[in-house]
């Protein structure tokens, strides 16, 4: 297909199981986007986050639309994202549902902003409410990073093509294709990353 050439028309229907199982070969980490509220802390199983920008450093995730927690979330300003670990998949469950007390199950603590901290997690991201999105049947949210936490020992807990997955580290890289992966995180320097 030559420069300007489109795979298809932009009027044609795409079929929202075809569109699932395509974007299910798109390997996602998996967190739990918390916030606290009037009425207690609320939060949920969120793989859609990612790395924005170094400067200022910004991240961002992308709650649909019937979220219970995302109401709470915004009108609190703050929210954390807690990175999972593969051991806390029975974590990503409880987020993942409805109708229970997310928050019963798991140890937790507040972060500067309020937002829960869920234990044994690899790591946290506390942030401020910076900007949202409209974007279809989601919202496409710009947290400020207010607060890091430490990094944790654990592999990180993945979705994969409708299951959780983890990675197996077999081999470590050699340093110097380690130091150009560093810049991998928001692409600085364009797009010629390697």
């Amino acid at each position: 297909m030559g420069r300007g050439a489109t795979a298809g028309s932009a009027d044609l229907a795409i079929d929202p199981g075809r569109f699932r199982k395509v974007l299910g070969h798109f390997c996602t980490g998996v967190t739990v986007v918390t916030g606290a509220g009037p009425d207690g802390p609320v939060g949920f199983a969120c793989q859609s986050f990612a790395a924005l920008s170094l400067d200022p450093p910004l991240v961002l995730f992308c709650p649909g639309k019937s979220s219970r927690a995302w109401p709470v979330i915004e009108a609190s300003g703050a929210f954390a994202v807690n990175v999972l670990g593969d051991s806390q998949r029975d974590v990503s469950t409880v987020f993942g549902s409805r109708g229970v007390d997310k928050f019963a199950s798991v140890d937790w603590t507040s972060a500067g902003s309020g937002s829960p901290l869920i234990a044994g997690s690899l790591t946290w991201i506390d942030c401020a409410v910076d900007a949202v999105h409209d974007a279809g049947d989601h919202y496409i949210v710009v947290g400020r990073v207010l607060e890091l936490g430490e990094t944790g020992t654990d592999q990180p807990l993945l979705f994969y093509q409708g299951s959780y997955t983890s990675t197996a580290r077999e081999h470590t890289e050699p340093a110097p294709a380690r130091e150009r992966l560093d810049a991998f995180l928001t692409w600085p320097c364009g797009d010629d990353w390697l």
